[in-house]
């Protein structure tokens, strides 16, 4: 396993905005600690190569691409209400998108997992749009980099942002190689009020853009729940190529930015879902605004990812933890409606 990542990235300077400097700081200040202590194995971190407009330009329009130039070399400011850039960030954002692409490329070239921890994050950020914090999609950068300079032909994400990434949804609507998977809180109560199990693409991409929108207050049993029935399946008839993770933390109980009922355990659970789906993949951290929780849970993903452990293995653990600690977890009957809701919508494409 790999780490890129660059202390650059804290050029894209914002304050006390909740996507701040502190969010990477305190992460890898936690994950060197760790290793340190020799509770993860030595990892290699990596330096970011940055993005050319080129590589910008098979995503992003190129205006766009000039609007945020021009907008951070005027000073910055707020692009819209909650999205701010300073008068690095153009540069920091082109390096953020280097980082998934250097990511990609290492496990292109034999890593078995590489985690690009970067900011500003990049699922919001759609062809010709700067939102939710993202000014370029940097996992869109990096799919059409592999896919154009690599020929990887089809690729399947799982994004567990509490925020559905609409950027990234928009921006493979169509595509019949890409294969979207994305659980989120309800857009019904949650920005960017997108993601809805009946947006499942269109064209040649009809039934590649899954969508797994939770009630609030979803706990981990149900996000197990509902991921086990659903992530291998897809992802074995759809046979990708290249796997990529988008993970978010602010999908836990302690984020201020979500109503969310996950704890700890969730992470590592999905990093060894993954790893045993997968094989290889890389992962892009997106958002997670309490710096606990990404000190720990980041620690804990990391780890799954370097041990040798199997799914099976750690569901036995927290199985034993759930009994002995919180009782047992109930599935919410919604979640398991919302399952059925999803079985029928993606009958014609996936059988769950």
């Amino acid at each position: 396993m790999s780490i890129v990542y660059s202390e650059d990235y804290r050029n894209h300077s914002t304050g006390n905005h909740p996507e701040n400097n502190s969010r990477i700081t305190h992460t890898m200040d936690a994950v060197q600690e760790q290793i340190k202590k020799g509770f993860i194995e030595e990892i290699p971190v990596l330096k970011p190569e940055t993005v050319s407009k080129q590589d910008l330009f098979r995503v992003h329009t190129e205006q766009h691409v000039e609007m945020v130039r021009s907008f951070c070399e005027g000073g910055g400011g707020y692009l819209d209400f909650d999205t701010f850039a300073s008068p690095e960030t153009y540069s920091t954002a082109k390096l953020a998108a280097g980082g998934a692409v250097t990511a990609s490329k290492l496990v292109l070239n034999g890593h078995d997992f590489s985690y690009s921890i970067a900011r500003p994050p990049g699922h919001h950020a759609t062809r010709d749009k700067a939102m939710g914090f993202c000014f370029f999609n940097n996992l869109a950068v990096a799919v059409e980099y592999l896919r154009k300079v690599h020929g990887v032909k089809k690729f399947f994400i799982v994004d567990f942002d509490v925020h559905y990434g609409n950027g990234t949804a928009e921006i493979f609507y169509n595509d019949p190689d890409v294969l979207y998977v994305s659980i989120h809180q309800d857009p019904n109560t949650i920005f960017p009020g997108k993601g809805f199990v009946e947006e499942t693409g269109d064209g040649g991409g009809e039934g590649c853009n899954l969508n797994i929108p939770m009630p609030p207050g979803s706990t981990t049993s149900d996000y197990t729940y509902i991921l086990e029935k659903i992530l291998e399946p897809a992802a074995t008839a759809f046979g990708a190529d290249f796997y990529f993770m988008d993970v978010g933390f602010d999908c836990h109980m302690e984020d201020p930015l979500s109503n969310m009922g996950i704890d700890d355990e969730f992470f590592p659970w999905i990093g060894a879902k993954m790893k045993d789906i997968s094989g290889s993949m890389v992962l892009i951290l997106e958002g997670g605004y309490n710096l606990e929780v990404l000190r720990r849970c980041n620690v804990k993903l990391i780890n799954v990812l370097t041990e040798e452990v199997s799914i099976e293995e750690l569901t036995d653990i927290r199985n034993m933890e759930s009994y002995l600690y919180r009782g047992g977890d109930d599935i919410n009957p919604k979640t398991e409606t919302l399952f059925k809701v999803i079985q029928d919508t993606f009958s014609p494409f996936f059988e769950f």
